[in-house]
């Protein structure tokens, strides 16, 4: 049982909620349940090992059993340990340390994929962690987040995909101009989400949607530059039919994802 809270092992697993030692490391932390539960669920044995507290492991026996049956070490902990390790104000009581999980372009760009996000300079790390999530539940392929953009090993943006990031591949470390590059060899068609673009319904009454296709995300206060929105091969809007000023930029991406996903279902 892990008890002290200024332990050099309980030390050396807080630091992983700062960039640098992730980088360094090549690990990331993972709070709460329902993430836990979808990492060790995956057959990529990306949990590295596990940390309870004695009321989460009565609470959820279906994660010790994943843990036992991934071969993942499980370490037993008190409420006060788990608060000095976690990022959240309020510990779920489970906590687990993986190994990254980042890919490749050449490994997600293969044949068949048909529907894919690019988020370019997005900083908030809960955006870029809800749309992972967003991706995930409308089936998208994998999601590209650029150099520019923020870490996605952020424990905010973990918390946020709720899991998705192990359902889903997602590249980083990548330039923009690199990802449309290998879109376009890949065959799909890339769409940059612009305010004086093509009304993305006239893509979707025309068939476009339902072509292999990317859609390239700006930042959430000034949208993509335009030199780097005219790098795509379209530029589209989202119409607004109320009175509000514009859509957040979960909402719009999860949008033109899911205008996406029906155009290809159907």
């Amino acid at each position: 049982m892990l008890e002290n809270p200024r332990s050099p092992r309980v030390r050396q697993v807080a630091k992983l909620a700062k960039k640098q030692r992730r980088r360094e490391a090549q690990l990331f932390l993972v709070e709460g349940p329902q993430a836990v539960r979808e990492a060790l669920s995956s057959a990529s044995g990306w949990v590295q090992e596990l940390f309870v507290t004695a009321s989460s492991a009565d609470k959820h026996p279906d994660i010790m059993d994943l843990a036992t049956h991934a071969e993942v070490e499980v370490f037993p902990a008190t409420d006060e340990v788990l608060a000095a390790m976690c990022d959240t104000v309020t510990p779920q009581g489970v906590l687990a340390v993986c190994r990254f999980i980042d890919v490749s372009l050449g490994e997600v760009l293969a044949p068949g994929v048909r529907n894919v996000a690019v988020l370019h300079e997005v900083k908030d790390p809960g955006n870029v962690g809800n749309i992972i999530r967003s991706a995930d539940a409308a089936g998208a392929n994998a999601v590209i987040v650029t150099e520019a953009s923020v870490d996605i090993y952020n424990p905010k943006a973990v918390r946020a995909t709720t899991g998705s990031l192990f359902h889903l591949p997602v590249v980083t470390g990548v330039s923009l101009s690199e990802a449309l590059e290998a879109l376009r060899e890949a065959g799909l068609r890339t769409c940059a989400t612009q305010a004086n673009g093509t009304d993305i319904n006239e893509l979707a009454e025309g068939g476009a949607l339902a072509e292999p296709t990317a859609w390239i995300f700006g930042n959430e206060a000034h949208g993509l530059a335009t030199e780097e929105a005219e790098q795509a091969d379209v530029r589209v809007a989202v119409p607004l039919y109320g009175q509000a000023e514009s859509l957040s930029l979960q909402t719009a991406a999860a949008l033109c994802l899911y205008q996406t996903a029906f155009a290809q279902q159907r």
